[in-house]
């Protein structure tokens, strides 16, 4: 008795596979598509998505034929589709099983070691046409070059019988290369004359490649296939099906960060207030540049997951002449995002394009630094360092969030020029070295304003914030970071304070992960307060010249708000997050164009030290005072807006 599987049971469990998961009422449905079009059609194709799990489990060897030998298995869904269309008389124009093209799609793989393929294992498996799940980020991507789905190929001779009919079918089988499906031959088995491929049933595909974009995470499930490239040899994956990443979002924030976060309710600020007082006290000594950290958290939380779109981007440029310090700060806090990139000046900020390394002659583009920080976080360093065209293009690419890439036909082969619009998704860190060589300084002429170098105003006002810190901001600040350095030096796994005994650098990368996926809304109070500000700064820092106010403004004091409701873990922006983001824009406008009605101290967040508890209660009374000041400046020179001054 024969132990070999039985093809007819496949066959049965394919049709069964089919109907549970309704890939057999899409294939009628495809079927009365072909059926009723006015086209010809040599190759039907038909894609079938397929649950490993699930055709398992209702025949195991099926569910091994799709795992480890696809074509066998495409074999038995080709056979189960002829019979359905005969049987059930689908298209009228069908002939010949060698017609059908099946295309199953794997939804995944087993969550398995032998089922994921690494680059850097030896020997590497491309002999087996089995398939393997590849997980990365798309670092660079050619122009779409299409491949041969199916062809028809006749008898040249016109007296052969088979001359006219659809005998000879040929379609691309997975892991084979094109010059395996066309190619010049091919024989009549009849007479043996050459056979030639009629060009009107040549069917093209690129299909899987528009899922992707350049910077994306993916997980994708194929086949290795081995070929020559000149005197090398060159591997490459045909991708099955193509899945984007998608992360893992935390439920909860660390038992530390709730309890801290429940014993603050009573006031709106002192939480975030401490969050950013303990920042970073592995690497800085507490309470250092409160007021950076403070806008570090707000962008951190303005990040996204991978395979999500940045809504309200949150940039950060810091003035400052302590750039020691201001740059560990930054590059300490890229690492809290999945995606924080540090940009090397020797690469692009964007992306460039080069001739294919493969020899197709067409054009290959590169991602750069902000392009494979998506969702996250780029930091491009002293923006002083940029020449003018680089900062002309980041002025661009923070206004629109999208960069042009030109690619020159003539150069790359198909003498047709291209212009790509490439989305760029990630808020952008910089700073400023106040430093740095000026051709001509200037005098402060207006009070709170500072020199600012040859930094352009508009990239400037593109930034969502802009920062000062002076190494006078903070007591004894050169003592205190020696001393930290010395005892982390002496004592590198040691905890130099009690906070970092208690708030980890994990609490904080759980915190960013939860807070910056919390969806949050504004209430018409809000609004109404956001407008009243910003309509009643448009007037007080209007002169000869037009208004200082940028047409960003509006948008940057939204997106703040937002962060700052995110990062005190509320679903609703209310009036105290809105009066942060007044309070920081206005410092950023007190920077660049000096004092107004509505004035603020250089520091507006921070006024002093936090120290202890009476400290925080002390910013929290002088928080109120402020947003009591700005309901008055907003009747005072705004519009006629519905805002009021409780008595208190």
């Amino acid at each position: 008795m024969s132990c070999a599987p039985s093809v007819s049971h496949m066959r049965q469990a394919a049709l069964i596979y089919m109907d549970r998961s309704r890939g057999l009422q899409k294939f009628i449905e495809d079927c009365k598509r072909y059926n009723e079009s006015t086209h010809s059609y040599a190759v039907y194709r038909f894609v079938i998505s397929i649950n490993p799990t699930d055709i398992t489990e209702l025949n195991a060897t099926l569910g091994n034929y799709v795992l480890h030998e696809p074509v066998r298995a495409t074999q038995i869904f080709q056979s189960v589709c002829d019979a359905a269309i005969r049987t059930l008389s689908l298209i009228g124009q069908y002939q010949t099983e060698a017609q059908i093209n099946v295309v199953l799609k794997l939804t995944h793989l087993p969550n398995l070691p032998g089922y994921r393929l690494s680059l850097s294992e030896f020997p590497l498996d491309y002999r087996s046409q089995r398939l393997y799940m590849l997980e990365g980020t798309v670092t660079a991507m050619s122009t779409v070059t299409k491949y041969t789905q199916g062809a028809r190929f006749v008898c040249s001779d016109t007296k052969c019988p088979f001359s006219e009919d659809f005998r000879y079918i040929r379609v691309h089988i997975p892991g084979a290369t094109e010059s395996a499906t066309v190619r010049q031959h091919f024989v009549c088995d009849f007479c043996a004359t050459p056979l030639k491929e009629d060009m009107k049933y040549r069917v093209l595909g690129d299909e899987l490649i528009n899922r992707m974009k350049i910077g994306g995470r993916y997980r994708v499930v194929g086949i290795p296939v081995c070929g020559p490239n000149g005197s090398q040899v060159t591997v490459c994956i045909e991708a099955n099906n193509i899945h984007p990443y998608i992360a893992e979002t935390p439920h909860a924030i660390s038992q530390a960060f709730q309890d801290l976060h429940s014993n603050t309710l009573s006031s709106p600020w002192i939480f975030t207030g401490i969050l950013a007082n303990i920042f970073a006290s592995e690497i800085v000594p507490m309470g250092t540049y409160n007021m950076l950290k403070f806008c570090i958290l707000l962008s951190l939380v303005q990040t996204c997951n991978e395979d999500k779109e940045i809504g309200n981007a949150l940039d950060l440029l810091v003035v400052t002449s302590d750039t020691l310090i201001v740059e560990r700060l930054l590059r300490y806090s890229i690492c809290l995002v999945p995606r924080g990139v540090n940009h090397a000046q020797c690469n692009d900020v964007f992306a460039t394009v080069t001739k294919d390394e493969l020899g197709t002659g067409t054009a290959v583009i590169h991602a750069g630094s902000a392009l494979m920080a998506k969702g996250g976080v780029c930091l491009i360093g002293d923006i002083n360092l940029h020449k003018k065209d680089k900062l002309d293009h980041l002025l661009s690419v923070l206004e629109s969030r999208n960069t042009t890439v030109f690619i020159p036909g003539k150069k790359y082969g198909d003498g047709v020029d291209q212009q790509i619009f490439i989305p760029v998704h990630c808020n952008f860190w910089s700073y400023a070295d106040l430093s740095f060589k000026k051709s001509n300084p200037r005098e402060n002429i207006f009070i709170g304003q500072m020199d600012l170098g040859v930094l352009p105003a508009n990239l400037m006002d593109a930034f969502g914030m802009l920062v000062y810190c002076s190494e006078s901001s903070h007591s004894h600040h050169a003592v205190s970071l020696a001393h930290h350095n010395l005892n982390r030096a002496v004592s590198p796994t040691a905890s130099l304070c009690p906070a970092s005994q208690h708030f980890k650098t994990q609490d904080y990368e759980e915190l960013i992960a939860y807070a910056k996926n919390l969806y949050v809304t504004f209430s018409s109070k809000v609004e109404t307060l956001l407008h009243g500000y910003y309509l009643a700064s448009r007037r007080v820092r209007t002169d000869m010249t037009g208004s200082k106010m940028s047409t960003s403004a509006l948008r940057h004091l939204y997106s703040i708000s937002e962060a700052h409701a995110k990062l005190s873990l509320r679903k609703e922006v209310i009036e105290e997050d809105a009066l942060i983001a007044i309070l920081l824009f206005e410092a950023s406008l007190t920077l660049k164009h000096g004092s107004s009605v509505f004035c603020v101290p250089q520091n507006p967040l921070f006024p002093a030290d936090v120290l202890d508890e009476r400290s925080l209660h002390q910013r929290d009374k002088y928080l109120r005072e402020c947003h009591q000041q700005l309901l008055q400046f907003i009747i005072t020179y705004g519009p006629a807006t519905a805002v009021s001054i409780d008595e208190e």
